[in-house]
């Protein structure tokens, strides 16, 4: 186990140590330096602090675990691995992700999920234990996006969620009656065997930061998906 200190690093000298060494990471003091882990494919790095934007860009099968809050563009375009943020997240998580997962204890800003799409066999999974800002899903084409609304005082999402979504699943744990969907998309209660298919990435976020799996399930859940006949898939070559 590598154990550093980011107090007097830049991104570059950072990301050079990671890369270099042979061994899992921890990252103390860490503050504001950008692109840690991107593209990794092995490792397991737990970073005390606050990382900067776009943590685990590209990531490919690593692990990052962070024990405190994360900026913008987390996981953007990640391919493969697991993201945990015990903690909130700014704008843009999940930017163009294809695979792996990112499970966010708190909240989430703006456009979390933009552009998420599903490539091959790789489903890409986020997980927001809290609110979302607007335009949750923007554009989605593929994966699965869950928000949970668990601690948080706002509306578990903001104005415009699944603007242009043309593929993918979104499950939000509210009977959003006061939620404004665009037409493209269906919203409607989830049933029993509609929320079975997200049973086990709901159990993984309960165990990673603590949660009660039953008291998260009693209460009403709504699922997202396109409409078939909306007019943006056609734009696209992935769903």
């Amino acid at each position: 186990m590598l154990l550093l200190s980011a107090k007097d690093l830049n991104f570059d000298a950072l990301n050079d140590i990671v890369r270099k060494s042979e061994n899992d990471c921890v990252i103390n003091d860490c503050l504001g330096q950008r692109f840690i882990a991107a593209g990794l494919s092995s490792k397991f790095i737990t970073i005390n602090g606050t990382p900067g934007n776009a943590l685990g860009a590209y990531l490919n099968g690593a692990e990052i675990v962070v024990n405190g809050n994360a900026q913008d563009a987390v996981g953007d375009t990640m391919n493969e691995g697991k993201i945990v943020i015990h903690g909130n997240i700014g704008d843009a998580a999940g930017y163009a992700m294809r695979g792996g997962k990112i499970f966010i204890k708190g909240n989430a800003g703006y456009r979390a999920g933009i552009h998420m799409k599903a490539y091959n066999d790789k489903i890409p999974v986020i997980v927001i234990g809290g609110s979302t800002g607007s335009f949750l899903g923007e554009y989605q084409a593929g994966g699965v996006i869950i928000a949970l609304g668990l601690n948080s005082d706002n509306d578990i999402v903001g104005n415009f969620p699944c603007t242009g979504m043309h593929g993918g699943t979104m499950l939000l744990r509210s009977d959003c009656k006061n939620i404004q969907f665009p037409k493209n998309v269906h919203a409607v209660p989830a049933t029993k065997e509609q929320l079975a298919e997200f049973i086990n990435y709901i159990s993984e976020f309960c165990s990673l930061f603590g949660f009660d799996l039953k008291d998260v399930l009693n209460a009403p859940f709504t699922i997202i998906t396109p409409d078939s006949k909306n007019p943006y898939k056609q734009m696209y070559v992935m769903n």
